[in-house]
């Protein structure tokens, strides 16, 4: 943990005590430090009998800043179980981690600074009266207990904090200006897609978001082509059969949705690609001359995502990933991954966002012998330490067959997604039984790298919807230019420009309604069109185009043949 994250645990604890001063009765339950800020679970059912509202947080936040001088340490004490339950004799949901500490053997610690004790391993300031320089209250939420949709909904009090005052102010820019880019608010707006209560967390893509789709696709399918993968197709429902094969059935199977056929037949709604590429490697005998095979997929896939962790397109039930599996001899490792990092700097930089590397290795879950996670583990390090690319190490969040390097990427507002991962897999090809014959004519085990780089697209389309604020590069724009009219005489002219444009592949659309010129072109700059033609009496005459950005810059009069080779060029630069 470090100096951030426990200055933000602390201040969860200082937000629970201010609570509890001015709601004896709530009952408390956990509170986190998270990737900007923390939060605090609460039960107000006995303390409350209306809901908490945001108006009430100025109101914690004020008893938060007379309790923390007060805040100079904090001391811990381990206790007996006795002990930690007589102190949580009334809170069920304290009683409940209780039980899990026991049933791990752990230590039960409690934490006290001032007045305020807690159950807690651990993780403080030193000193948080000096440390939480500046702190606030951010929103409301609920969010069941445990994640889980059959226990009781409690109150989720957001909150951050910083050492000093200009940090915090500073993020709550940030936060302002990533309320503008919201993709949820964004994405109608634009009409590139809309979600309806009838299909909870599986978006309706319109026909403008289809268009940034697949334009994404399709640059995505020419690198990798370039490259030697190979695209396939598999069925979207399958048998449970092929998930107790790959292992998935015992780790993954309560986050599937599910078909229940009836005569002992249950399906699955694919969830993950890796079980049908092991199918399609394993449809016939494989020579070590094949190797490294590179299938990749872009097949639909659905999770059942609880409903409180849904979030538009970055925490979706249905979506697609860009997928592949890389079946290689233990000896092609190195050089896979290192021809796999070229193809993410290609894919990133693109699109102008930074990105580092993490090391997820061991779960405690996990399938196959020490021995050779050990072997895969130290493969992936020494590749880490050879990229030269920033990468820090995350213990225990490898995938349950095998270690992963996880692609963090930060977009404008600086903030941190993960977004791909590369993961080493010597446990599949085994439980599938597939093998390629070695250049001696022994049978071997392949070794599979499994690999997304844009991850979820959904996901990914949602933070570049943020990261360009929905004023996408021209490339990418659903459309790309709009011919504006001066008005209804010259609409004509306006059509032979349109078909010019579209008949030279470009994305294109006239507004002949009938509006001022400033009226439309104000609509196109809402829309994020990169460019605005205007034509009127003058560009009829001389057959020309009046160009105008998104951005409301004036860029004089070209014919209609030059701003075409203009535009074409631009898009082949990817600009």
């Amino acid at each position: 943990m470090n100096n951030l994250e426990e200055i933000r645990h602390s201040a969860a604890h200082l937000l629970a005590a201010a609570v509890m001063e001015l709601y004896p009765n709530t009952k408390r339950t956990i509170g986190p430090a998270i990737e900007n800020g923390f939060y605090y679970d609460f039960d107000f059912s006995q303390s409350l009998k209306r809901a908490l509202t945001e108006e009430d947080l100025p109101k914690i936040e004020i008893k938060m800043a007379e309790i923390l001088p007060s805040w100079d340490h904090f001391e811990h004490r381990k206790v007996s179980e006795k002990e930690a339950r007589e102190a949580y004799i009334d809170n069920p949901y304290k009683l409940e981690l209780i039980d899990e500490i026991v049933k791990r053997g752990e230590d039960i610690t409690f934490y006290k600074s001032g007045n305020f004790e807690d159950l807690c391993r651990g993780g403080h300031s030193e000193n948080p009266s000096k440390e939480i320089g500046a702190f606030t209250l951010l929103n409301l939420a609920g969010a069941y207990w445990r994640g889980d949709e059959k226990q009781k909904m409690l109150t989720r009090i957001y909150g951050t904090a910083f050492p000093t005052q200009k940090e915090l102010e500073e993020y709550l820019i940030t936060l302002e200006e990533a309320k503008k880019r919201d993709h949820k608010k964004l994405g109608p707006q634009l009409e590139l897609f809309f979600f309806h209560e009838t299909a909870p967390g599986m978006p309706y893509w319109l026909p403008k978001g289809v268009i940034l789709y697949n334009e994404l696709l399709k640059f995505w399918r020419v690198e990798h082509s370039k490259r030697g993968y190979q695209e396939t197709f598999s069925p979207v429902l399958n048998k449970k059969e092929l998930y107790i094969t790959s292992g998935h059935f015992d780790h993954y199977w309560q986050d599937m949705f599910v078909a229940n056929m009836g005569k002992d037949e249950l399906y699955g709604v694919k969830a993950m690609n890796c079980p049908n590429a092991m199918t399609i490697y394993g449809f016939k005998k494989r020579s070590y001359k094949e190797l490294p095979l590179r299938l990749s997929d872009t097949d639909p896939l659905h999770r059942y995502e609880l409903s409180g962790v849904l979030n538009g397109l970055l925490r979706a039930r249905q979506f697609r990933q860009d997928d592949a599996h890389i079946f290689v001899s233990e000896n092609q490792i190195k050089d896979e991954y290192r021809y796999i990092f070229e193809i993410v700097e290609k894919l990133y930089s693109i699109f102008n966002l930074e990105y580092s590397f993490r090391l997820g290795t061991r779960p405690k879950s996990y399938m196959g012998d020490i021995e050779t996670w050990n072997k895969a583990e130290a493969s992936l390090k020494e590749i880490l330490d050879e990229s030269g690319k920033e990468y820090f190490v995350l213990e225990g969040d490898g995938a349950f067959y095998g270690p992963k390097i996880d692609i963090l990427m930060k977009d404008a507002l600086a903030r941190q997604w993960q977004m791909g991962t590369i993961q080493l897999d010597f446990q599949q090809p085994k439980r599938f039984n597939l093998t390629y014959t070695d250049k001696d004519g022994q049978e071997k085990t392949p070794i599979a790298i499994h690999r997304v780089i844009y991850g979820s697209l959904e996901r990914f389309i949602g933070i570049l919807i943020e990261h360009f604020g929905g004023a996408f590069p021209l490339w990418l724009a659903p459309i790309q230019t709009v011919i504006v009219p001066i008005s209804e005489k010259h609409n004509q002219y306006g059509q032979k420009v349109l078909e010019q444009l579209q008949h030279s592949g470009l994305r294109a659309e006239i507004d002949t309604r009938a509006e001022t010129m400033q009226s439309k072109i104000r609509e196109a700059q809402l829309q994020k069109i990169p460019y605005m033609l205007v034509v009127g009496d003058r560009e009829i005459e001389q057959n020309t185009v009046a160009i105008r950005t998104r951005g409301g810059e004036n860029q004089g009069i070209l014919s209609i043949e030059e701003f075409i080779t203009k535009l074409q060029e631009r898009i082949a630069d990817k600009v």
